[in-house]
């Protein structure tokens, strides 16, 4: 009995040393789990930009309304320049068509009655210069008539300078922004943007946590308005995509999300190709758009559409994990009484006037936030189109090469007439 007692006895702490040993696992754990948190805390919120402050709007100095774009005049077609009309006496290659827009001169007709010895050639140098003056006028004539705005030509015409508002496409580029969701940090999200001048795309992706990527995509192409989007889709995490359809042969905006439809206006665009509509007509004026300055744009979303009005409300610096950049700063005024959704974009001669900064606040305060990170292909601030400038110039070139082959074979030509002994090797 006694044996059993002490035995008992001997084996009640073990239970209790049990006990705290858990204890303290469990305290490690907690420990480890605060400073994970804070950890985290601090990662989301380091370099979190400060919330909207209360904007004083500039008194409104102007109202833009939606208008076409200029356009300048396409360059002239490079056929013309290679028909530099030469000296008809000289020419020999006549087995040779001649060129378009090539003016060949008529031979010189024999005199009949018979005259002195230099009269024939007295003659014939002043009837060569008429021939000569009379193929210029003639090649001249017909370059006018293919020369823009005269009104002979229909696709000429076409090509013809236009005045309005100046306008310039951002070039292409992708980049990278830090997403805040009332201040904490997120994974990052890209803009893709890309145009070659006539046609656009552009997708904004933002992953949220647990909810999945929402995308934006507008694509379209540049008429006499501005951006001109064709498709508007909206892909918010694992929904299903809504599609806005912009019917241009109708006149009719058409949608998945509801039956309804709308007249389509001169102008319009959705939600993030106002971005860029905006984005162009500052590019190619910037010194229109100064404080004050409100332009309306007509905006859909994926059921509806209304008027937005921007106004411009100055040059700002921007706070950035790449340091301070210098960007213009736009917002949406009311668009009725009691309108407290509110969007504001920034955006950076030195990225080419794409945005470094957009924040969208909602009617219960709640902010979403892009703000740039960098770029994974890197915008040039240049006003030219490289992608639409290309064919261009390969256009000149070749018209430059070709003129300067024409010139070589035809001083070739000439060489092989007048020297006897060039025969030979100019024959197969």
């Amino acid at each position: 009995m006694s044996t059993a007692a002490t035995d008992r006895q001997a084996h009640r702490p073990a239970p209790r040393r049990r006990a705290r040993a858990w204890r303290w696992v469990a305290a490690f754990v907690a420990v480890t789990a605060l400073h994970w948190l804070a950890a985290e805390w601090f990662e989301r919120h380091r370099g979190a930009p400060p919330p909207l402050a209360p904007v004083r709007v500039p008194v409104q100095v102007a109202l833009l309304k939606p208008e076409r774009i200029e356009q300048q005049a396409r360059p002239a077609a490079p056929a013309p320049a290679k028909s530099k009309p030469a000296a008809p006496a000289k020419r020999k290659r006549a087995t040779h068509a001649p060129h378009t827009l090539q003016a060949v001169a008529p031979p010189v007709p024999h005199p009949k009655a018979p005259a002195a010895p230099e009269a024939p050639q007295a003659a014939s140098a002043p009837s060569t210069e008429t021939a000569s003056a009379s193929a210029a006028n003639g090649a001249s004539g017909t370059a006018a008539t293919a020369a823009p705005g005269n009104g002979n030509n229909p696709s000429a015409q076409a090509q013809q300078a236009s005045h309005g508002v100046k306008f310039s496409v951002p070039p292409s580029g992708e980049l990278q922004y830090d997403t805040f969701f009332n201040g904490a940090r997120n994974q990052p999200g890209t803009i893709h943007w890309k145009s070659d001048g006539k046609h656009y795309e552009m997708v904004v992706s933002i992953p949220l946590p647990f909810l999945g990527t929402f995308s934006w995509t507008s694509r379209g192409h540049v008429d006499a308005f501005g951006l001109a989007p064709d498709q508007y889709i909206e892909k918010r995490g694992r929904r299903l995509a809504d599609f806005t359809i912009f019917n241009r042969n109708e006149k009719q905006i058409v949608f998945t999300r509801t039956p309804n439809s709308l007249a389509l206006p001169d102008g319009a665009q959705d939600r993030f190709s106002m971005v860029m509509q905006l984005a162009s007509l500052v590019r190619g004026d910037p010194d229109a758009y100064k404080p004050g300055v409100t332009r309306e744009f007509y905006v859909v979303d994926n059921d509806s559409g209304e008027t937005w009005p921007i106004t411009t409300i100055g040059d700002e610096t921007v706070s950035t994990d790449h340091g301070f950049v210098t960007a213009r700063h736009f917002m949406r005024l009311p668009r009725h009484e009691g309108d407290k959704r509110r969007i504001d974009v920034w955006l950076a001669p030195s990225l080419g006037w794409l945005p470094v900064r957009l924040v969208q606040t909602e009617p219960n305060g709640t902010q979403v936030e892009l703000l740039w990170r960098g770029p994974l292909n890197a915008p040039t601030a240049s006003n030219d189109m490289s992608d639409a400038a290309q064919p261009a110039n390969g256009a000149a070139n070749g018209a430059a090469n070709n003129a300067t082959n024409d010139a070589a074979q035809d001083a070739s030509a000439n060489a092989a007439t007048s020297s006897p002994a060039a025969d030979a090797p100019m024959h197969p």
